[in-house]
């Protein structure tokens, strides 16, 4: 919010509002009552006028400025608000008062109420956060409400974050999912991202680029237009909203954006608008926006900020344990058990490392596997390795005080496949036909030995 406007109704709460402390950008100032025209408080500016739609423009407010009333008189504020609202239609108003509720005010599009003795400065900034978030909800649902067809664009196989996004997004338009139809150019394909829009109920459709063009309106979450390659879809080259917490990209416009770096996940951001907007925080919204933020940031341990700390605790405190525990615990195919048993029948840690190696079985057991290695006394790094089609694909996982899984999953694979991860997770990619020409066969014992001695040389080298 560029400037806030401070009208304090009377010296008595001029004063009062000094001792909570003013900040920077606010421009102070106070409606005499009668017997006040001396008393002056100091800083502050006089509205002698009362709060004429004459005065409010003469404040001369700009776009981004905000309004704050500082009142505990009814009439006051009702007058207040509805003159603002003539004058400076598009300001967003914060009503501070601990005797005139909300309901006695007057309809305002971008309104919020709180108290105001037993406020700090901190709960002011706070307030007039919750204010800015709220006018941005108002901004977006006047810029896609007329829209007969929203599409809520996801990157391909989409992730919890964006996932959840977009399922808070479509909360907030007040849409279904035929008006509002979650999109993504590629599937949903972890476990636990499968797990997560079948516990929640949420439906992702999977299209092709030429689809777009059944949408009058497209609004993009956790992902911009650039990450669809260097020429993206030409409908994706001018879009009405952007929400994302990754650094800015250019090349590409958008009516409305909000991108937010300093953010750990895009759900801390949908966490704000959900709580500014007062939306009804349901449990499945409540799971989904808390497991949004929990896998972006990896519990709160990787690039988070106290937005997303402040977003989780809120969130915490409406989410079903039930519904995490299924998102958080796929189920296991009955065929990917037998194979977990025969694997754990021969398991080892030697030198920290866990290693399961599978057989051949379907592409989503081998993460869940990697997942229940870790936990194995004296482990560092767990590995579950099976064979895919004509391929050797395996899972790591670290407990994240050792070197970075992707790094070591990159030297694993050089010169024969492919793979990469993040610090406490990654995969790795091998052709049969490559690891055979290396390793003479691809029988159990053998590919249990090489990735032993893979990963012990790579963690080395990361470590020299």
């Amino acid at each position: 919010m560029a400037r806030r406007i401070i009208v304090c109704d009377g010296a008595e709460l001029a004063r009062l509002w000094c001792r909570i402390g003013a900040a920077e950008r606010e421009e102070l100032t106070w409606v005499p009552r009668e017997d006040e025209a001396r008393a002056r408080p100091a800083g502050f500016r006089a509205l002698t006028g009362g709060v004429s739609a004459e005065v409010i423009r003469k404040l001369d407010p700009k776009e981004g400025d905000g309004f704050a009333l500082v009142s505990e008189d009814g009439p006051f504020l009702r007058t207040a608000v509805a003159t603002i609202a003539e004058a400076a239609p598009r300001a967003p108003i914060l009503v501070l008062s601990d005797r005139v509720g909300a309901d006695l005010l007057p309809p305002h599009p971008c309104l919020r109420r709180t108290g105001l003795r037993s406020l700090i400065r901190d709960d002011v900034d706070d307030e007039f956060a919750h204010l800015a978030n709220l006018l941005r909800v108002v901004e977006i649902g006047a810029l896609l409400g007329p829209r007969q067809k929203v599409g809520v664009l996801l990157q391909p196989d989409p992730d919890p974050d964006g996932i959840a996004c977009g399922y808070a997004l479509r909360a907030l338009l007040g849409r279904n999912r035929s008006t509002a139809p979650l999109i993504s150019f590629g599937s949903v394909t972890r476990p636990e991202n499968r797990a997560m829009v079948a516990a929640l109920g949420i439906e992702v459709r999977t299209l092709s680029p030429s689809e777009l063009e059944e949408f009058d309106g497209i609004a993009l979450v956790d992902v911009q237009p650039p990450v669809f390659g260097e020429s993206p879809p030409a409908r994706l080259r001018s879009v009405d909203v952007v929400i994302d917490h990754h650094p800015e990209r250019p090349g590409y416009d958008a009516t409305i954006k909000d991108i937010r770096p300093s953010y750990g996940a895009t759900s801390t951001i949908l966490t704000e608008y959900v709580r500014a907007a007062g939306l009804e925080l349901r449990p499945k919204l409540a799971t989904g926006l808390l497991y949004g933020i929990k896998s972006d940031t990896q519990l709160l341990g990787r690039e988070t900020s106290r937005h997303d700390m402040n977003a989780f605790s809120f969130l915490h405190a409406g989410h079903s344990p039930a519904l995490l525990r299924r998102i958080e615990q796929p189920a296991l195919p009955l065929d990917g058990l037998r194979a977990l048993g025969r694997a754990l029948a021969r398991a080892t840690v030697e030198e920290g490392i866990h290693i399961l190696v599978l057989g051949r079985v379907r592409e989503d057991v081998i993460p869940q596997v990697a997942d229940m290695a870790l936990q194995a006394e004296g482990t560092e790094w767990a590995i579950a390795a099976g064979i895919v089609g004509s391929d050797l694909v395996f899972s790591v996982r670290n407990v994240g005080y050792v070197r970075a899984a992707g790094d070591v999953v990159r030297a694993v694979v050089e010169g024969l496949g492919v793979g990469g991860g993040h610090r406490t997770m990654a995969k790795g990619i091998i052709p049969l036909t490559a690891f055979r020409k290396v390793y003479g066969d691809a029988s159990r014992m053998r590919i249990h030995r090489a990735l032993h001695d893979a990963f012990v040389r790579a963690i080395r080298r990361q470590e020299a």
